[in-house]
């Protein structure tokens, strides 16, 4: 059996408390009281409910931490180099349509490196969680990311920018390219449980961009420490505050990247117009 330490404790009790809360309003979307936020961008009294319990549960138990919410935005704790990073509602509008697929995600953060994460749907009771250097979990089950190594074989996930937000277009010449060459591609829309899911090998890769450090954080880390590799799109080594992330076993990661990258110029190239040879009189 998986031995949990006081932070992962810590983590797990405010995401059981708080999905508690959520699971109980989740029978009634109808009835939430629902503000936008912006475009398509759907912020609901759940949501800050649930962040409101999150930030007393967290702060209680490590008073000198900082935060980072979704909702609320950064406040410094006393201690400079310990904060928290948490999306109280991954999945906003999955939850607001009465679609089982949402989660919580917490990441505890030292010195600017992700040391802890938890992502817990509470409608299938699925606990995701990993500590640097001590692996990644389901509950109590070690997980381990997907052996595949021949894209054709891959089924991959994304997210697809919707109204209101930049990005279509590369979108579209990255699915052209990549859908033909995979076994299927999905766009379940919560950032954190794809990445747990990637984690878990049910997906074999995960890319999106327009990201922030709340969906990322604790999910980048469930993937390394079930031996996958987790990068900006470009490469860059910073996925959690780099707006975008790739992650995949080593194999399909090299491969997705260089797809996408492909992708990214020849988009580029569509986009400049040609320039027209000077009409002569």
């Amino acid at each position: 059996m998986a031995t949990r330490s006081a932070l992962i404790n810590v983590m797990v009790r405010a995401a059981h408390r708080a999905g508690r809360q959520l699971v109980r309003d989740f029978g009634e979307v109808e009835q939430l009281q629902v503000s936008r936020k912006g475009p398509a961008d759907f912020v609901s009294q759940a949501d800050i409910n649930a962040e409101k319990t999150l930030t007393i549960e967290l702060t209680k138990a490590r008073p000198a931490f900082g935060l980072l919410m979704e909702e609320s935005g950064a406040t410094a704790g006393e201690d400079p180099d310990r904060r928290w990073i948490v999306d109280p509602l991954d999945g906003t509008t999955n939850y607001l349509h009465g679609i089982p697929h949402w989660a919580i995600s917490i990441a505890a953060e030292t010195r600017g490196e992700i040391t802890a994460g938890v992502i817990f749907n509470p409608v299938t009771d699925e606990l995701f969680w990993a500590e640097k250097g001590h692996g990644a979990y389901l509950n109590e089950r070690r997980l381990r990311v997907s052996a595949r190594r021949v894209m054709k074989e891959a089924v991959l996930a994304t997210g697809i920018p919707f109204h209101g937000r930049p990005g279509h277009e590369r979108t579209l010449a990255e699915l052209a390219r990549i859908t033909p060459q995979v076994a299927g591609i999905r766009r379940f829309g919560a950032a954190a449980l794809d990445l747990a899911w990637v984690a878990a090998g049910r997906f074999d890769g995960f890319w999106e961009s327009g990201l922030n450090p709340w969906d990322v954080a604790a999910g980048a880390l469930l993937v390394q420490e079930a031996g996958g590799f987790v990068t900006g799109i470009d490469g860059g080594h910073d996925p959690v505050n780099g707006g975008s992330v790739l992650a995949a076993n080593a194999s399909l990661h090299l491969m997705i990247g260089k797809e996408l990258r492909l992708a990214a110029r020849n988009g580029e190239a569509a986009a400049t117009p040609a320039t027209k040879p000077a009409k002569h009189p």
